[in-house]
């Protein structure tokens, strides 16, 4: 298959709604040649990147917009306009292979339309979009409700905000340190000839100058190493882990920080790792294996304590929160087309409501670290205020870390190119027990 096909029948998926590209993007990579799958990737997450400048522009090119019926024919027009704007593609080649690919989709009046279209992008693109440099949209590459609402939240940071999110993540990785050291991992990447550089707030950390295939890296089949954010890495260092101690990760696949834990505290007595969705649950067994880690896994919904929980209290807890995900936008781009304003308030109220069902299964004089990968701080430092004033026995715990930004309730870390993700921390402690 052409690889701009694939990509955009993986992209009309997520314009209707039906899919992310993590979901809709595998299949059709099956269906290419292995030497363009990596063609067909950077199409797709390309696209989705820049989709909301690409869009405007689009409209500004069309006659009119397309029907629902039509989103193909839509992704295949991104497609293109991705590859004359930010792409090395030659013109006469981005426009060929995209026109031809409209008598796959069956849709053969595509091909006049497609062709007029990006021949007048290319003649004309540049201009307009220098005209449209006055809307923040097309500034940014960010959907109106997120560039009005991190504007709002960061007036000061908004803008580099926006850039992160635009530039390619590094690829960083977290030395299990029940095998080696940060430094010594970091001696085992120089003599293997990749260049690589100590993290700046994780301890285990390293990022890497350059993007490889983990087959490449020492010892990652036999669990040396894995790869993990920066700022996912600081949850295990963040829950004051000791031995002996029985730990719940709620929400926790695909697993990275559940595997932490146990690397960081090799005594600890039990680890119970819940996730939603049994499927989802795979991913965290495969790495707990590869790792030669065990904890005990539950496919169920947290909030439902009465269906997974045995009783026996927890002295640290890590719920990783379900969020808008808007800190790591730059992993995953198709959230710029995924997510709207209305899920923000829903998902406040579910993190509210975990938070909730979680503290009676917490000891008292437990910890329970409260994250997630958000950058909105209706979806952090707001819920853990809300959950403060309900709940008479939690209080507040200082954050040992420097990284981010003091919220009035924990620390907020933005995106920051060639560095850590966007996320946020809240350490709480149970002073009481709710009285009965």
């Amino acid at each position: 298959m052409n690889p701009r096909l694939a990509a955009a029948r993986a992209l009309a998926a997520v314009l209707s709604g039906k899919a992310s590209l993590n979901s809709s993007l595998p299949a059709q990579l099956d269906k290419v040649d292995e030497r363009d799958r990596g063609l067909t990737q950077d199409l797709a997450f390309g696209t989705a990147r820049w989709q909301p400048r690409l869009e405007l522009l689009a409209a500004q090119l069309l006659q009119k917009p397309f029907k629902a019926a039509d989103a193909d024919v839509q992704a295949l027009l991104l497609v293109g306009l991705y590859q004359l704007f930010h792409t090395r593609i030659p013109a006469h080649a981005a426009i060929g292979e995209t026109v031809g690919c409209a008598d796959k989709l069956k849709k053969p009046w595509a091909k006049a339309l497609l062709n007029a279209v990006l021949r007048r992008a290319q003649r004309e693109g540049e201009a307009l979009l220098a005209d449209m440099q006055r809307d923040p949209v097309v500034r940014t590459a960010h959907p109106r409700w997120l560039q009005k609402a991190l504007k709002a939240f960061w007036p000061e940071q908004w803008e580099a905000i926006c850039a992160a999110n635009n530039a390619h993540p590094p690829m960083i990785l977290r030395a299990n340190r029940r095998h080696h050291s940060r430094d010594a991992y970091l001696a085992l990447l120089g003599e293997a000839g990749i260049s690589a550089s100590p993290c700046v707030y994780s301890r285990d950390g390293i990022v890497l100058a350059e993007a490889c295939d983990v087959r490449s890296l020492p010892g990652f089949a036999e669990g040396w190493v894995s790869v993990q954010d920066e700022a996912a890495q600081l949850a295990a260092d963040l829950l004051e882990l000791a031995p002996g101690q029985r730990v719940l990760d709620a929400c926790c696949a695909p697993g990275g920080k559940t595997c932490h834990l146990l690397e960081a505290e090799a005594g600890l007595g039990h680890v119970v790792a819940v996730d939603l969705e049994a499927k989802r649950l795979t991913r965290v067994r495969e790495n707990l294996e590869r790792l030669q880690l065990q904890a005990e896994l539950i496919a169920c919904d947290a909030r439902d304590t009465a269906s997974w929980w045995d009783g026996k209290l927890f002295q640290r807890i890590l719920l990783d929160a379900p969020c808008s995900a808007t800190g790591v936008i730059r992993r995953h781009p198709d959230i710029k087309l995924t997510r709207q304003a209305d899920d923000i308030p829903a998902l406040a109220a579910l993190q509210g409501e975990l938070l909730d069902a979680l503290w009676p299964t917490l000891e008292v004089g437990g910890m329970l670290l409260y994250a997630t990968c958000s950058s909105l701080p209706t979806e952090n430092t707001e819920v853990i205020d809300a959950f403060l004033a309900r709940t008479p026995g939690a209080r507040e715990l200082d954050l040992a870390t420097e990284a981010g930004l003091r919220q009035p309730h924990g620390r907020q870390l933005l995106a920051q190119e060639g560095g850590h993700d966007g996320f946020y921390y809240a350490k709480l402690i149970k002073i009481a027990a709710a009285r009965g």
